[in-house]
């Protein structure tokens, strides 16, 4: 068996690169800025001079002898590209009389100098540009020694990207540049397309050179040959129809020609040692035969083509002319085989290793701030529809979610889960809003704490009823002094009697004493609800309230004891529903978080299609996630269905319809207790608030009643030394003093003026003394000392409140009378223990606590006796 020779086209190192157009000066300073002033503003226009000064820099160096370095040219030509994208959807440059209409781009032929183009029309400018980026990536690959394997890597690379770019001029270019009419050949969609595939045929014959530096088989190399040569066949194909047949030189043709065969014959030898080494000598043959005769064919028209890559194909033809040779006689000596003609094999096999790069990243334009604040009303426009049509699929995708999330709630709901699970496991807790009742009563005391609050209410009461015994003391001493005078002096003695001074103010003492009485009775009431119902409010004081509800367990005698696998399902079926359920929380973030990023403007302003074709790509990016929530919905779906046979068997094992019925019975109960201790709670605020109330007006009167006193004392000291003196045969102005005696005021309304601020005018109550002969009650503190006018205050330090208002109209016709200071027990109780009196007039209401009774006589003394 030969050894294979090493490959006749890798010592050849022919190949093309393009040379680049050329074009003429063009003015584009001016007449943008000049765009700008007119349509949008000559401030706009001076804050975006610096990218018009970068573009007019673009230009002029595209305009110059190409830079020293291919490299550095390639660079200008992206960016010039990217901000021609930038210019079109902003400046509209046409022969229109509104638009940008001084701009000429003129650009020739590469091929053919002397043909050219002159249009209006800013796609000419994009294709020429495009056209010198490929040829410049051509370039780029002629310069690295493929000598080397990085040589041959990075000039396989370069040569890709310049396929890329003539892809590019093809796909989006091409056509448009040929709209304005007298586009050159040279960029037009067909060569073009040739351009590509020469480009593609240059980088995979880099490979096939680096794949036979590393050795690899036989095998391998023929298929990565045979690729080189279709690509080559695919340019010559092109070459040889209009327009190209008559646009390239005869060394073009010959170069591509020769490349196609030299590459074709090399896929056939590298094959047929393949063959040879399997022993199929007579496929071997045939392939050698099929390669000889293609290699003769193509030396006929081989005119104008370099001796290099003669000289490959010479030395190519000799090895396979030799492996052709010693083939035939050993089929002759040893296989004897029939050869096939070479027509009837079927194609080599072929493999590429490379393809055009896409150009649409590295020449994006989206993300450039060039011209950044120039927004025109068509693509204002297309980004309010756009983001409408986001706005839908979000919108959309949410309901569904939640949908699925409330399907998921009312099922579980229907099946008391996990109720039920966190019941059996001794978890459960109480409905939310139950719960919270529950807790803002043990917050308040609870039922426990309703015996301080009541031990309040009686102390409250009991320094009220000091207080007017204190009161009623007070005036009686008085009343006796007065009365031991008169009886001294008889009819010297010419003062008003102390009780008819007094009466306004017995009769406030009368109602204060009746409403206290009537409000010691709510109390008596409130103690017995409290004792009634403690069995009932006692489940209030369980901490934690959890404590009170019925357990589920598990049943005394079981069958076959699946108790436990029963349970572990439903317990897994329900944590994957909660996987599920996190899983379309982090679909809905992923949805908002995907919109709040998703800036289309830019694109919308460097697109140069169908803004359509531009929505239907950029929603599509929501599809991956709608789709994720269709399954996770039918997931949801499949799931529930599974979980209700699951607990159907949970429930007949643990008998759970026995326990929800005495569930929902300590519920029940649970939430008697809360409205019967809510109902307590607030009969003991009140009448909280209706002592601290009375408090103060008892303590205003209280001071009147000391004030009254002290002025009687000193009329009487006064009164007294006179009586002497005219007993003594000094009479001085009787009549004056005695007129001054007679007119002095009774208390309630010497005191009106004065106390007119800070008294409250309570309605009328029930008279207040009784029979002088019955005794006080007990446990009241000594009296005090006539002229003293002590203060009571409140066991509880409980701050004066002011008295409620009476009505309006009450109020006006009490205005006109004497001040009243009865106030009526538990200001607006309406509740079940205070039995109050039926309702007076509209224009002035009875309070609850009113006892309707006469006025006591005069003389009467002594409070009201405990009943």
């Amino acid at each position: 068996m030969a050894t294979p020779s090493a490959s006749s086209s890798s010592s050849s190192n022919i190949m093309l690169a393009i040379f680049e157009k050329k074009t003429t000066s063009v003015e584009l300073y001016r007449p943008l800025r000049n765009y700008i002033a007119f349509n949008y503003s000559e401030r706009e226009a001076q804050n975006l001079e610096d990218d018009l000064q970068t573009l007019k820099q673009y230009r002029a160096d595209l305009e110059r002898t190409p830079d020293p370095t291919p490299t550095a040219r390639r660079d200008l030509l992206q960016n010039y590209f990217k901000a021609l994208c930038l210019v079109e959807t902003r400046f509209p440059i046409s022969p229109d009389k509104d638009h940008v209409n001084t701009v000429i781009f003129t650009w020739f032929d590469a091929f053919k100098p002397k043909q050219k183009a002159a249009q209006q029309n800013i796609h000419l400018e994009k294709a020429a540009v495009l056209f010198n980026l490929g040829a410049v990536y051509s370039q780029i690959g002629l310069t690295y020694d493929r000598a080397t394997v990085d040589g041959r890597r990075l000039a396989s690379h370069a040569f890709i990207a310049a396929a890329g770019a003539f892809a590019y001029l093809r796909d989006n270019a091409a056509t448009k540049a040929a709209i304005g009419g007298g586009a050159t050949v040279d960029v037009g969609v067909e060569c073009a397309g040739m351009l590509e595939r020469l480009m593609l045929a240059q980088a995979q014959e880099s490979v096939f050179e680096n794949t036979i530096a590393k050795g690899s088989t036989p095998g391998v190399c023929a298929k990565i040959s045979r690729q080189v040569g279709l690509y080559y066949e695919e340019a010559l194909a092109a070459l040889n129809v209009a327009p190209l047949n008559q646009h390239f030189d005869k060394g073009w043709i010959s170069h591509v020609q020769l490349k196609a065969v030299l590459f074709y014959a090399e896929a056939c030898y590298r094959y047929s040692l393949e063959l040879h080494e399997k022993e199929e000598i007579a496929e071997e043959i045939a392939r050698l035969r099929s390669a000889v005769s293609a290699i003769t064919e193509s030396k006929k028209s081989a005119k104008g083509a370099p001796a290099q890559l003669l000289d490959a194909i010479s030395k190519l033809e000799v090895n396979i002319n030799r492996n052709l040779e010693r083939a035939m006689k050993e089929n002759d000596r040893v296989y004897l085989m029939r050869v096939p003609s070479p027509s009837s094999l079927p194609p080599l096999p072929a493999f590429s290793m490379v393809k055009s790069m896409a150009m649409s990243e590295v020449l994006d334009a989206s993300k450039e701030k060039m011209f950044a604040s120039l927004v025109p009303d068509s693509s204002a426009k297309a980004l309010s529809r756009y983001t409408e049509m986001v706005d839908d699929v979000i919108r959309t995708q949410a309901e569904k979610l939640q949908e699925a999330s409330e399907l998921t709630r009312v099922r579980l709901k229907e099946m008391d889960l996990p109720d039920s699970i966190l019941a059996l496991e001794g978890n459960f807790t109480l409905p939310t809003e139950l719960k919270e009742d529950v807790e803002a009563v043990q917050i308040s005391g609870g039922p426990a704490g309703l015996d301080a609050e009541l031990q309040q209410l009686r102390d409250l009461r009991r320094v009220n009823q000091e207080m007017l015994v204190q009161i009623e003391e007070l005036l009686q001493k008085e009343a006796r002094e007065d009365a031991q005078f008169r009886g001294q002096f008889g009819t010297r003695w010419t003062r008003p009697q102390s009780s008819t001074l007094t009466k306004n103010l017995q009769d406030r003492l009368n109602r204060f004493a009746a409403n206290l009485k009537q409000a010691a009775e709510s109390d008596g009431r409130i103690e017995r609800s409290v004792r009634e119902h403690s069995a009932l409010m006692s489940i209030l004081d369980r901490r934690p309230i959890e404590s009170a509800l019925p357990s589920l367990a598990r049943p005394i005698m079981s069958l076959d004891a699946n108790e436990d696998a029963v349970v572990g399902a439903l317990k897994q079926s329900l944590r994957q529903l909660e996987t599920l359920g996190a899983q379309r929380a982090g679909l809905e973030d992923m949805l908002k978080e995907m919109k709040r990023k998703d800036d289309i403007l830019p694109k919308l302003m460097t697109s140069t299609g169908s803004y359509e074709d531009l929505f239907r790509k950029e929603i599509s990016k929501y599809d991956r996630i709608s789709e994720d929530i269709a399954h996770n919905i039918e997931a949801q779906e499949q799931l529930l269905l599974q979980i209700q046979a699951q607990n159907d068997d949970f429930s007949a094992v643990f008998n759970l319809e026995d326990y929800k019925a005495s569930r929902e019975k300590c519920y029940k109960q649970i939430q008697a207790a809360i409205a019967k201790f809510r109902e307590i709670k607030e009969n003991i605020n009140e009448g909280l608030k209706f002592y601290v109330t009375l408090q103060d007006a008892i303590t205003n009167v209280k001071q009147q009643c000391s004030d009254f006193v002290m002025t009687r004392n000193i009329q009487c000291r006064e009164m007294t030394e006179d009586v002497q003196r005219q007993m003594a045969g000094l009479n001085f102005q009787d009549n004056k003093n005695a007129s001054a005696y007679n007119n002095y005021p009774s208390v309630g309304h010497q005191n009106q003026r004065s106390n007119s601020q800070q008294q409250v005018d309570p309605r009328p109550q029930a008279p207040y003394y009784q029979p002088p002969e019955q005794p006080t009650m007990p446990g009241y503190g000594p009296p005090p000392h006539a002229y003293s006018s002590p203060q009571v205050p409140s066991p509880y330090h409980v701050p004066p409140t002011s008295v409620p208002y009476p009505h309006p109209q009450a109020q006006q016709q009490q205005s006109h009378a004497s001040h009243e200071y009865g106030q009526p027990a538990y200001p607006g109780w309406r509740g079940p223990y205070y039995n109050a009196h039926a309702q007076q007039s509209a224009s002035h209401p009875r309070p609850p606590y009113t006892i309707p009774a006469p006025y006591p006589p005069p003389h009467q003394s002594g409070y009201y006796k405990q009943q």
